[in-house]
């Protein structure tokens, strides 16, 4: 079965993490991907190109020369979709950019992906990641030290490059319907606020209530607890099941709802509990009892895990380079267009005759349908939203920023709507209790002229409902239905329930952030929103390949999926693999020149190789770190700014 982007063409000038795991993403669902290399190959020489450039042709040509951009020109007018992440400025100077590109061809989607806009004052600045994590507040202030909390997880970069995917799955339903292609823009900085979610939002005159309270209290047992043999276990205690967990330890009084212990002795208890089994035998007893909790893995156990390896999340290959090479699957599973590596990563310019060859054919390029008025890309998309807290209502409520009409289905017996404001703008609302005929009933009336169907149950929770896949396309042959969850719908663990911290926890992402102490969750809820906008991903390529067949069909992914992809810079293995990647809550950076400094007043992030400090500056290169320190408290932040 060919992929949902059979047939499209992607030019791939991508450096670095972004642009190339985004062209990653799209020859992963069945594109054709071209990545231009420069002189020397890819500027970032590190092993997880093995991950980021697989399935690719490569070409080298140096854009520096009439003949490397006459050749580049000559591809892009052949090609479906551009990926560039240079400055603001860089491709437009070469004749490349995108106004002048998709002039010559009305059908092309051209995706850049700055480190900052080309509105924004520091578009100039050579945003390396550590450039642009610094200015969000992906490093927060570490609490014990005060000092910033350096994480080498490329976030931005990962965030960037999932938007830059659904956008272009997005433009490329547009263009089904419209004829036309469009530009794309999806700077770095503006694509970590994704990953912020509702911790980047103030609810004005918001005072605690009753529902804080309780949220406070849940955190208390929420938490990573040391066991008998010395590992760590993170529990969950926001599963129905959690009282099944409280009965079958004999703490039913004590976590009890209405319970009168406080936090501190609730904390207290739990820690001896803990410390009575070893973290293996508590994971046992959480399956067993249907509740959240799962050790504390390093990402290296994760690549040996039974439910990695048997899901798929992690995959072995052969790379011309490094040989038997274990890393990331395949991010969103689709059950008639199934996404597959479709082969190793090419040595740079390996392919460079024959792309040169296709090239040199003339393009048929559609005339620009100019009386036609474009639409949202989703306009006239209807979308059944059944999910609840942060994954699956951020796929809904993806689809709805693109236009789609999305119905937010929300249980009468639930409460409050966690993160409400955040996760279900743009959407329309009901309460539907679908454990009763009447609920049910309303449900099928809705599905009959839906093209979506999301839901982020556990494996099985739908089907016992009567509203799972099967029993949707029963009724709706042609029905899109998204599936998101902790595990995915396959492998050993995919019964297992599980929120953002379990899915940290499994995947070696807890224990990277908190290094040789205590586990310790990264800052934003990445897995959940990452999930989410994978979620929207798959849903747009599962549009686009109706529009050409008229097919629905079944698309999963899921946490653990995206806690994978988002290790993908370190989360792999081959012969000589050395797991000394940076790590811990202590961290500022990775070297001198790559780091947090303190300066008179705050602290600034510096990102250079040797070769851009110049005329004073200069001298900077050759300091030692404690140099740098002592130099760097001397001004202040905006002057240190101002002149790097």
């Amino acid at each position: 079965m060919a992929g949902a982007l059979e047939g499209i063409r992607v030019i791939d000038f991508g450096q670095y993490v972004a642009g190339p795991m985004a062209a990653m993403l799209l020859g992963d669902q069945g594109a054709d991907v071209v990545r231009i290399d420069p002189p020397g190959g890819p500027r970032l020489d590190t092993p997880a190109n093995a991950t980021y450039n697989r399935g690719k042709r490569s070409i080298i040509l140096d854009l520096k020369s009439p003949a490397g951009v006459e050749a580049a020109h000559a591809l892009i007018a052949s090609a479906d979709v551009v990926i560039e992440n240079f400055r603001p400025g860089v491709m437009d100077r070469l004749g490349l950019g995108a106004e002048a590109m998709t002039a010559a061809n009305p059908r092309l989607i051209y995706c850049s992906m700055p480190g900052f806009a080309a509105s924004d004052p520091r578009a100039g600045v050579a945003a390396w990641e550590g450039t642009v994590a610094a200015a969000t507040v992906t490093y927060p202030a570490n609490a014990q030290t005060g000092r910033p909390t350096f994480t080498a997880l490329p976030f931005s970069s990962s965030y960037a490059a999932f938007l830059a995917a659904v956008s272009v799955a997005m433009a490329l339903n547009a263009r089904a319907r419209d004829g036309l292609g469009q530009r794309v823009d999806v700077p770095l900085f503006d694509a970590t606020f994704a990953a912020m979610g509702y911790r980047a939002q103030r609810i004005h005159n918001q005072k605690p209530g009753d529902d804080m309270m309780a949220m406070a209290r849940m955190m208390g047992v929420t938490r990573q607890f040391e066991c008998k043999d010395g590992r760590w276990f993170m529990y969950h205690a926001g599963n129905k099941h959690a009282q099944d967990f409280a009965a079958n330890t004999g703490q039913g009084t004590l976590l009890a709802p209405g319970s009168n212990a406080t936090p501190e002795q609730v904390k207290e208890h739990l820690e001896a509990l803990f410390k009575t089994k070893t973290a293996a035998e508590w994971e046992a007893f959480c399956e067993d009892v249907g509740t959240e909790g799962s050790i504390c893995r390093t990402s290296a156990e994760w690549l040996e895990n039974e439910h990695a390896l048997g899901s798929k999340i992690v995959i072995d290959t052969v790379d011309p380079v490094l040989g038997a090479f274990r890393g990331p699957g395949i991010n969103v599973r689709m059950s008639e267009t199934p996404g597959e590596v479709r082969g190793p990563r090419p040595l740079p310019g390996a392919d460079g005759s024959s792309i040169l060859a296709e090239a040199a054919k003339p393009a048929s390029v559609a005339a620009n349908p100019a009386a036609e008025t474009m639409h949202a890309a989703l306009d006239g998309v209807k979308v059944i939203d059944l999910c609840i807290v942060l994954a699956g209502p951020t796929c809904g409520r993806t689809l709805a920023e693109f236009g789609a009409n999305v119905v937010r289905i929300d249980s009468p017996h639930r409460g409050g709507v966690a993160f409400h404001v955040d996760i279900n703008r743009g959407k329309r609302s009901l309460l539907l209790d679908l454990k009763k005929p009447a609920g049910l009933e309303v449900f099928w009336k809705l599905v009959e002229d839906a093209d979506v169907v999301v839901q982020n149950f556990r494996r099985g929770v739908a089907d016992s409902l009567g509203i799972g896949y099967e029993a949707v396309r029963e009724r709706k042959p042609d029905i899109i239905y998204a599936s998101l969850n902790t595990y995915g719908q396959v492998g050993p663990w995919a019964n297992r329930p599980g929120h953002e911290q379990i899915a940290q926890a499994a995947s070696g992402m807890q224990e990277r952030y908190g290094g040789s102490g205590r586990p310790t969750l990264a800052p934003f809820a990445v897995n959940d929103y990452g999930t989410g906008f994978m979620g929207a991903y798959g849903v747009a390529l599962a549009l686009l390949h109706r529009r050409k067949t008229g097919k629905g069909q079944h698309v999963d992914t899921a946490l653990a999926y995206t806690a994978t992809m988002l290790q993908s810079l370190y989360l792999h293995d081959y012969a000589g693999k050395r797991w000394d990647e940076p790590r811990g809550l202590n961290l500022v950076g990775t070297g001198p020149l790559y780091r947090a400094y303190q300066a008179s007043d705050g602290w600034f992030f510096l990102a250079a190789r040797p070769g851009d400090l110049q005329g004073e500056l200069a001298a900077l290169a050759s300091r030692s770190e404690a140099e740098l320190e002592s130099l760097f408290a001397g001004g202040t932040v905006a002057g240190w700014v101002s002149k790097l």
